[in-house]
């Protein structure tokens, strides 16, 4: 199976000497384009730390692009639910689904940023169980059913919702995988999405398909039928018309994206961040912490790429563009063109009719042509005016 949608994980990563203002504003600029430009969905990160990732709320972000966009399905990317209490997620997303008209996805995870989860107070030990936890409670809120429950960390009195989902039972599920198979585990007692992040990092490619294989496993246990098209995999690539106007346009965004990694993690001392030319060749081959490696150079590269991470898995769904922003917003916005030009069209067959119809033309031209002439002949004939 090959991906017939597309869309983008929207963390979003910037740098922290641009205005945040106008960072968040060319945000929106940026979903409202790739609506235009057709792609399927885009996602939207939760983060509170670390300077580079500014989204604290996907769901007020949401409800702006909303407002701005007429067809693409817009997801939370995800809400970390240890974060939050339950009931306050179903209660918003129920929300966001009627503003959205059903366009709202609603994925979620344990929460990536250990700086996060240690300003809430949350050891990184219990973030999985309260994800597996709360997500329990939000899936029985949205459904109708009323919760009486009380964990270490919340508390529900006979809590209902009052507003249930505009979509039925609720929006698309998709739950976030890396390296560990909880993602999958969780993903596949609902029957939800997944949401892989792992087809990035070369080292991690054999969880990729382990990951699936626990997915499928658990979804069968639970009663669903595990289906590759819920499957997303994500990956950052960055197009242009040559590979040397695509290097050029990211060799020093993609330095410094490298650098504040390097801050973060206490990695000064990495060969991918020592250089432009370390951190280009790390995001080809090895990869750059969250951003993984992925592609720097034309449709073509993409292509090739797009159906290596198909051989690797056994084939999924969507295949999701991860934002990184280490070029010019004008280069950024050029490499979504190219990609919806021409990479997209590859996968779906979307030229499939045209190439036919051109084959066609050029075989059987003697079919058409000579009555065309003699019509012309015709026309052309001395005779009286009618």
């Amino acid at each position: 199976m090959v991906p017939t949608q597309f869309g983008v994980f929207l963390a979003p990563f910037h740098a922290d000497f641009a205005s945040p203002t106008v960072l968040i504003r060319e945000n929106l600029d940026v979903v409202e384009q790739l609506d235009r430009l057709g792609y399927e969905e885009v996602w939207v990160g939760e983060h509170h730390s670390a300077g580079i990732e500014i989204i604290a709320s996907p769901e007020v972000f949401i409800a702006a692009a909303a407002e701005r966009t007429r067809r693409i399905r817009l997801g939370t990317g995800v809400i970390s639910l240890p974060y939050h209490s339950p009931f306050h997620v179903a209660h918003r997303l129920a929300q966001l689904d009627h503003q959205t008209l059903g366009r709202v996805m609603f994925g979620v995870g344990p929460g990536q940023l250990p700086s996060d989860a240690y300003m809430f107070g949350i050891n990184p030990e219990d973030q999985r169980d309260r994800m597996r936890e709360s997500l329990d409670v939000i899936v029985r809120l949205l459904q109708g059913e009323v919760v009486t429950e009380t964990s270490e960390w919340y508390s529900l009195v006979e809590a209902r919702l009052q507003l249930l989902p505009f979509q039925s039972p609720y929006p698309e599920l998709a739950v976030a995988s890396t390296l560990s198979p909880t993602g999958a585990r969780v993903a596949g007692k609902y029957g939800a999405g997944l949401l892989s992040f792992g087809a990035s990092v070369p080292s991690w490619y054999d969880a990729l398909s382990k990951n699936w294989g626990v997915y499928e496993e658990v979804a069968i246990q639970h009663g669903h039928v595990p289906d590759r098209r819920k499957w997303r995999v994500v990956a950052p690539m960055h197009l242009a018309e040559s590979t040397e106007q695509a290097e050029a346009e990211v060799r020093d965004g993609l330095y410094a994206f490298a650098r504040r990694f390097a801050v973060y993690q206490g990695m000064l001392d990495a060969e991918w961040a020592s250089s432009p030319d370390a951190a280009l060749a790390a995001w080809r081959h090895e990869g750059i912490a969250a951003l993984g490696s992925g592609v720097v150079g034309t449709p073509d590269d993409a292509i090739a790429q797009i159906e290596r991470f198909v051989e690797i898995s056994g084939g999924f769904g969507t295949f999701l563009l991860l934002a990184h922003n280490t070029a010019s917003l004008a280069a950024t916005m050029r490499s979504y063109d190219l990609f919806a030009r021409y990479v997209v069209p590859h996968f779906r067959g979307a030229n499939l009719g045209r190439s036919t119809s051109i084959d066609w033309c050029a075989t059987s031209f003697d079919k058409y042509l000579p009555q065309m002439m003699k019509a012309v002949e015709t026309a052309n004939a001395p005779g009286p005016v009618t």
